[in-house]
């Protein structure tokens, strides 16, 4: 178990993070569980090529992470308005791409 912590160590492992892959993880895992329950064709939306829910999922999250960088960059002071935009987007992704 020592070596696992060492090997972990490089990585700032705090509540937060834990939080951000672990809500990583259960996106994946209810997408795929969607996939088999609900297979879907892609569809053409507003990013003028065939998405699947996968696809949009990833491009949110791309999306997300532009959002904290530039939110970072001019430097905010409360993190709720990039959770919003974030949200939004994502919202946005999955009902029109």
């Amino acid at each position: 178990m020592d070596t696992i912590s060492e090997h972990m160590a490089w990585m700032a492992w705090t509540w937060q993070t834990g939080l951000f892959f672990g809500g990583i993880a259960a996106g994946l895992v209810i997408l795929t569980t969607l996939a088999v329950v609900r297979p879907e064709t892609p569809q053409v939306g507003v990013l003028g090529f065939a998405t699947t829910r996968g696809d949009r999922f990833f491009v949110s999250l791309i999306l997300a992470a532009f959002i904290f960088l530039a939110f970072i960059k001019f430097g905010g002071e409360n993190p709720i308005y990039p959770c919003v935009a974030a949200l939004a987007t994502a919202i946005v992704m999955f009902r029109f791409a």
